[in-house]
């Protein structure tokens, strides 16, 4: 439920190297062989198909971050969320889980450096840890994580907080959490050790 068709893309950074989803194919579909790896400069050093156009976006997080996996999403909720608002309001505390509240990165077209750059902007440390997530205005999602599951984990997550938040506005007003409130889970040791988000 977090992509439809060949939307959304994986990355996992081992050392100076990149494997990447392929663009343009069914993630389901899709064989270890069929992903193509990347040095960090975004030259393909092994494999046949071409690199997901977001290929941009995973390589400036990498660059700016101690991340090792990269899950970008089209899913329903977030797409609604990232379509109109500027950030995700913190209705749970599992926010947290994330870094924080979750920023919308500012609109750019998909694959270009601009869109690369507004969501590492959007990535830059949370109030509460390190981001590990943002959303892309009219566009879609992104999570980070220590290794694949924990990125895909995150993306899960942030679906999850943005569905709570819309069907929440279905009843009416949501109540959002305050910084106190946020501050006392904190405490309680929710915030997960991991990497750190710089520049």
């Amino acid at each position: 439920g977090l992509v439809t068709g060949a939307s959304g893309n994986i990355s996992v950074r081992a050392g100076d190297r990149v494997v990447v989803s392929p663009g343009g194919m069914m993630l389901d579909r899709m064989e270890p062989e069929d992903c193509p790896v990347l040095d960090l400069d975004g030259n393909v050093v092994d494999g046949e198909r071409a690199p997901s156009s977001e290929t941009p976006m995973h390589l400036a997080v990498y660059a700016t971050s101690d991340a090792t996996a990269i899950v970008h999403t089209h899913s329903t909720y977030g797409a609604v969320v990232a379509t109109t608002m500027t950030e995700l309001p913190p209705v749970h505390y599992n926010t947290l889980a994330l870094g924080g509240v979750v920023k919308v990165a500012e609109y750019a077209t998909y694959g270009t450096d601009e869109l690369a750059a507004n969501v590492r902007e959007a990535l830059k440390g949370g109030r509460w840890g390190p981001m590990y997530a943002a959303l892309m205005a009219n566009h879609g999602g992104v999570a980070l994580g220590r290794d694949l599951e924990h990125a895909y984990e995150n993306a899960r997550m942030l679906e999850w907080l943005c569905s709570v938040y819309v069907q929440a506005r279905m009843i009416g007003e949501p109540r959002v959490l305050t910084e106190d409130e946020l501050r006392r889970v904190v405490e309680r040791g929710l915030v997960p050790p991991g990497y750190r988000v710089t520049g």
